[in-house]
């Protein structure tokens, strides 16, 4: 893998973090169809850094590093955000804003296995920890979740569908956690037989 720290994977990478404070911004000033066409842009260019990573063969260590990074701020910052009253529709429709157990599933999700990892590395030295099935459908369903809200919040009227994409989030949250217990221990497994 490239150590090379410019490269258009990576500028990409980097344009998708400087789009949390311009989402961010028009969350908190109501804009939703422009949030959301902002969202859209950021999961284009997360699928065209990959892409072209692999098609221009300039994956680096910086990049592996960068993009989960960019995920999950992303992420994580739109549901703290969509769960906070002020950022509410005007009128409120109805199941807004973000439930706060959906937020704190999400986040503690993501605290949870950072923590771990790191924990595991502090101890074993281990650190080829790799994302499991379970957790990119997690991924996934929270991108598709955080849409569906934006689509909600453009057009109220058809925000009833947001309960089913609470409990949705939630349970790959819940899952997707535990799960993680189980797939770390299977890799440090791996390890100690590779060792041996």
């Amino acid at each position: 893998m490239s150590s090379r720290i410019v490269t258009v994977p990576n500028l990409l990478t980097l344009f998708r973090m400087a789009l949390i404070p311009v989402f961010v911004s028009l969350l908190f000033y109501r804009k939703f169809e422009w949030a959301l066409g902002t969202f859209i842009l950021a999961g284009i260019t997360d699928g065209l850094d990959g892409l072209l990573a692999r098609r221009l063969n300039q994956g680096s260590q910086l990049g592996a590093i960068l993009d989960p990074i960019a995920d999950k701020l992303l992420l994580v910052t739109s549901f703290v955000v969509l769960s906070l009253p002020s950022i509410s529709p005007q009128p409120v429709p109805r199941h807004f804003p973000v439930p706060f157990w959906v937020t704190v599933a999400v986040f503690s999700r993501d605290i949870f296995i950072l923590l771990g990892a790191a924990a595991i590395n502090i101890v074993t030295g281990f650190r080829r920890f790799r994302p499991s099935l379970l957790g990119k459908l997690n991924t996934t369903v929270q991108i598709l979740a955080i849409a569906a809200i934006l689509i909600a919040a453009s057009f109220p009227d058809w925000s009833g569908y947001l309960p089913t994409v609470y409990t949705t989030v939630f349970s790959f949250a819940v899952l997707s956690g535990i799960h993680y217990i189980f797939f770390a221990s299977k890799l440090l497994s791996e390890e100690r037989r590779q060792g041996d």
